[in-house]
């Protein structure tokens, strides 16, 4: 890919993210009251799905490249909780109640499940079944626990003045049309920096940081646009989402598709332990008042350049 055609790229690719997270932003509560879920179920559900992270990994390992693979998934939870969540509570304050304290440690407990398999460097196909069966339990204590409770916050308060007359097929096609948005502008992006290398090391850590933070982009962008339309709870639920997506869905399909293997396990074992602690970090934050304010937001984005230096150090 020349350099004019990977800069044109890279402009179209953020064009699209834009659109994309303005367009579920703005549609997102009226879509989630009309199903009868709350927005944070809905953003949970959906902004969690990782598509472009799926794709990214399953190409990754399909190609035997399981560098980018492995690397992909643990920089973009990296980047995800570090810049998006605190790119979200600078422009407004992030709420970080029980609930979402509670759906916070069940991404937790996915990413330690998925750590621990991949510790030694290699995930194989039973490993792959298992991962994608926790993600499909997730899902499922989702969808039973917030299944018609009352909305939260700002979220709430914005499907109360949602029309009831309009129907749901209309906003949600709003809704998947961003995503669609979202996906496509990240694999474009992600297909403008993909590696340019066959040395495995070099591979992973571009995965950890070049390919990681450009599949993460699109949930920055939608973290900014949903923080300004003061649908604050998408930007947790986002996250949190897809943490948990990426560490059980994405890996495991891949591990499916073609068991992911590197020969020196050493190089996952630091920025694996950095993506736990960030998010970690990132509770505990949140935990002390029950929300991430301005002040909190920039205490998280100091954390990824911090990610960065153990990636590549």
């Amino acid at each position: 890919m020349s350099t004019l055609i990977a800069a044109f790229a890279l402009v179209v690719g953020t064009a699209a993210i834009v659109w994309g997270a303005e367009t579920f932003a703005e549609h997102l509560a009226d879509a989630s009251k009309r199903l009868g879920v709350t927005a944070f179920a809905l953003a949970l559900l959906l902004a969690g799905a990782e598509p472009e992270e799926l794709a990214t990994v399953v190409t990754a390992s399909a190609r035997g490249v399981d560098g980018v693979a492995f690397g992909d998934v643990i920089g973009a939870n990296a980047a995800m909780v570090t810049v998006a969540l605190g790119v979200g509570a600078v422009v407004a304050t992030l709420p970080f109640g029980r609930t979402i304290r509670r759906y916070a440690l069940g991404g937790l407990a996915a990413g330690v499940l998925a750590a621990s398999m991949m510790w030694d460097g290699r995930i194989g196909r039973g490993g792959g079944i298992i991962l994608v069966m926790a993600y499909i339990a997730f899902v499922g204590v989702i969808w039973l626990l917030e299944r018609r409770p009352p909305s939260l916050g700002e979220a709430g308060e914005l499907a109360q003045e949602a029309d009831p007359s309009g129907r749901v097929g209309r906003d949600l096609a709003y809704v998947f049309a961003g995503l669609a948005a979202l996906t496509i502008g990240s694999v474009v992006l992600v297909e403008a920096v993909r590696r340019v290398t066959n040395i495995e090391e070099t591979q992973t850590r571009l995965g950890l940081t070049v390919v990681g933070f450009a599949t993460a982009f699109e949930l920055v962008v939608l973290a900014w646009s949903a923080s300004r339309h003061g649908v604050t709870e998408a930007v947790v639920a986002g996250v949190i989402g897809s943490y948990a997506y990426n560490m059980t869905m994405s890996l495991g399909v891949g591990a499916v598709v073609a068991p992911i293997e590197i020969g020196d396990a050493a190089l996952l074992h630091a920025p694996l332990v950095a993506m736990l602690a960030l998010l970690v970090f990132a509770i505990v934050l949140g935990s002390r008042r029950g929300r991430l304010t301005r002040r909190e937001g920039a205490m998280l984005l100091a954390g990824y350049p911090v990610f960065v230096l153990v990636a590549v150090l």
